[in-house]
């Protein structure tokens, strides 16, 4: 195996005049759990598919698991797991007819397929269930056996798309203990996740927005030394009604809700409170708790996707 699991430099994909992903360049680690976190729509299942073989780039370069992602796709098919959003198994399948399914197209050898077998049925804690058709099974379910099925053939880097989208809050947390599991064991995991509490549990992040890699580093990089604003999160009645009135103080930058409260970005948080608190009393608003807290990471990703419109809105007056 390289040092890199995966390189891309400058990598594109167009369709027609629309441009998916506008020449990314990135190295993961081998044996690191890689976040690629951005809203739906960003470029990332696009991304995604391209480093698995699945779609050609337009343009740039890259390598997966050492093998050239424009020459040696059949390759890269073959030394990867893949697990898309939308769980790939057979709902008509039985549990093991779906193991038995990828096992052939994985091309397990005969005299490892009921090892391989036995450790999917463990993993996904369905040996109780071998005969239960798959379209029954309860969705967390069914993702740890699509889980299993992606990792038949011990492959050396996993790609998951979007995994945990449409299942409760639980099986995700025990989702994640999978892929920790897995990391433990030197392989690389690339997840693709719009969910920011995910983003967490991932040792490096990249923040790709309208195709374009807009920040990149670890969970505490991105709420430190990338995040140039203050924060100011503020408790008061009605705050759904509040956040225009809050966006409008002069000082603030950004506003979002986060829950009941309002998070306020900010270059200088200690002389923003008091006039905050002085406008929205002035707007008919009571003000509980106005505190600077540490950013949280969907804190960041709002402030660095505001900037990037910032620039991308001055770029467009300007040529016009």
């Amino acid at each position: 195996m390289p040092d890199f699991a995966v390189t891309l430099r400058d990598l594109e994909r167009r369709f027609g005049d629309f441009v998916a992903v506008n020449r990314i360049s990135l190295d993961v680690n081998r044996g690191e759990i890689f976040g690629f976190l951005g809203p739906n729509g960003a470029g990332k299942s696009t991304t995604i598919r391209m480093l698995c073989g699945l779609l050609e780039p337009s343009g740039g370069s890259g390598t997966v698991a050492g093998f050239d992602i424009r020459t040696q796709r059949e390759q890269i098919k073959l030394n990867i797991g893949y697990m898309s959003q939308k769980f790939s198994l057979y709902d008509d399948l039985r549990v093991e007819e779906n193991i038995d399914f990828y096992s052939g197209i994985y091309r397990i050898p005969r005299e490892r397929k009921a090892a391989r077998k036995a450790w999917v049925l463990e993993m996904a804690g369905l040996q109780e269930h071998r005969q239960a058709r798959t379209g029954l099974l309860p969705a967390g379910w069914k993702q740890r056996l699509s889980l299993g099925c992606a990792l038949l053939h011990e492959p050396q880097i996993l790609f998951l798309d979007e995994p945990t989208s449409g299942v409760d809050p639980l099986s995700r947390r025990t989702f994640w203990d999978l892929i920790y599991q897995m990391a433990s064991q030197d392989v690389t995991v690339f997840v693709t996740t719009h969910y920011m509490e995910e983003a967490e549990y991932c040792d490096r992040l990249a923040l790709i927005y309208r195709g374009e890699l807009v920040a990149m580093g670890t969970p505490g990089d991105m709420k430190g030394r990338l995040m140039a604003d203050q924060v100011l999160s503020v408790s008061c009645d009605r705050p759904h009604e509040a956040l225009g009135a809050a966006s409008a103080v002069a000082g603030v930058r950004d506003a979002a809700l986060f829950g009941q409260a309002i998070h306020l970005m900010t270059e200088d948080a200690e002389a923003l409170a008091p006039l905050l608190r002085r406008d929205l009393a002035a707007a008919g608003f009571q003000v509980d708790a106005i505190e600077r807290i540490t950013p949280s990471l969907e804190d960041v990703f709002v402030s660095l996707i505001e900037a990037r419109d910032r620039v991308d809105g001055a770029q467009k007056e300007f040529s016009a």
